[in-house]
C-alpha cells in the first residue's frame, strides 16, 4: 500500500508573515508541522525564529526518515530534533517559553495498518467511503475561543503582541499539561500519543494544522460530515479560501475571540492505493 497525494493548502496568517507550516509526502508517511508562535525575539537560534526553525528542522528529519514504523520515526524524530538544538543554540534559555515547540500529526502505512502519531493540535481524519473516524483526538471546540475571550474582547486583533497576551501565552507553554514536539526528548515522547487502524485500498486521509482546521472548530462552518462532502466537491483551495474570507470579515476578533486574525492554514487530502 502507498499514499497517493490529492490535494493540498498551506496559506500563511496574513500576507506578510513567514508560514510556519510546514508538509511533507512520500510513498509510505505524510506529515503536518505546525511550529508555535514565538513568545520571545530572535536571537537563541540567530536571526531564525523558533517556530521556523522547529518546522524546518522537523520536516528535514522526516524527510529523510526510513524507519519501518511509526514509533520508530518519532523516535528519530526527536533524537535529530534535540542534537540539532543543542548544535544551533547560541546561549542559554530565558525561560521554557523560549524552547521551540510544535504541533505535529504523522501518518505512515505499515503493511496494512495505518500508523498515527500527533502531538497537540494537528489532526488526522480517515474516510473509508462513507465512515470516517478521527485517528487523532478531533479539534478541541472552542478551547483557543475560551482562552482568548477570557482576555478580553478583541484580543486577536493584536496578533499576541499585546503585554497581556504574552504573559498569558508564556505562562500556558510553562504549564505542567503543555504539549507538544519540542528539542526535548523527553518532553517530546511524553507529548506524543499514537494510534493504529486497517486501512483499504481507496482510503481517504485528511491531515491537517489548526489553522486550517478552525473551520469546522472555532468557525462552525462545517461539521465533519459536511467539510468531507466539500472537499470532495469543492477542494481545499476553496475551502481554505472560504476560511479567509470568515476571518476578514471579523478581523476585530470579536464574533470569534481568538488570538490572531488568520493562522497558518494547512491541509493534506490522500487517498490510500494498493
Amino acid at each position: 500500500m502507498h499514499f497517493e497525494l490529492l490535494q493540498s493548502v498551506s496559506l500563511n496568517g496574513s500576507f506578510d508573515r513567514a508560514n510556519e507550516d510546514r508538509i511533507g509526502i512520500s510513498p509510505q508517511s505524510a506529515w503536518v508541522i505546525d511550529g508555535a508562535t514565538d513568545l520571545a525575539e530572535p536571537g537563541l537560534l540567530k536571526d531564525q525564529g523558533g517556530a521556523a526553525w522547529i518546522a524546518f528542522t522537523a520536516d528535514a528529519a522526516l524527510s529523510s526518515c526510513k524507519e519501518p514504523d511509526a514509533a520508530s520515526t518519532c523516535r528519530r524524530l526527536f533524537a535529530c530534533l534535540a542534537e540539532k538544538f543543542e548544535a544551533d543554540k547560541q546561549r542559554d534559555i530565558q525561560g521554557d517559553w523560549e524552547i521551540p515547540t510544535a504541533a505535529f500529526a504523522l501518518a505512515q502505512i505499515v503493511n496494512d495498518k495505518l500508523q498515527v502519531a500527533w502531538a497537540a493540535d494537528c489532526y488526522v481524519l480517515h474516510v473509508s467511503g462513507l465512515v470516517y473516524s478521527w485517528c487523532t483526538e478531533p479539534p478541541k471546540t472552542s478551547s483557543e475561543s475560551n482562552e482568548a475571550r477570557a482576555l478580553g474582547v478583541g484580543i486577536g486583533a493584536q496578533r499576541v503582541r499585546s503585554k497581556v497576551t504574552i504573559e498569558n501565552r508564556r505562562a500556558k507553554r510553562c504549564s505542567p499539561d503543555y504539549t507538544a514536539l519540542s528539542p526535548d526528548t523527553e518532553a517530546s515522547t511524553r507529548s506524543t500519543n499514537c494510534t493504529s487502524t486497517s486501512i483499504q485500498d481507496g482510503d481517504n486521509l485528511l491531515i491537517m494544522s489548526d489553522g486550517f482546521a478552525n473551520i469546522i472548530d472555532i468557525y462552525g462552518a462545517y461539521d465533519t460530515d459536511s467539510l468531507i462532502e466539500a472537499i470532495r466537491a469543492k477542494g481545499l483551495a476553496c475551502l481554505a479560501s472560504e476560511l479567509r474570507t470568515i476571518e476578514q470579515e471579523d478581523a476585530a476578533c470579536v464574533k470569534f475571540p481568538r488570538f490572531k486574525i488568520g493562522d497558518d492554514a494547512t491541509a493534506l487530502w490522500i487517498r490510500i492505493i494498493g
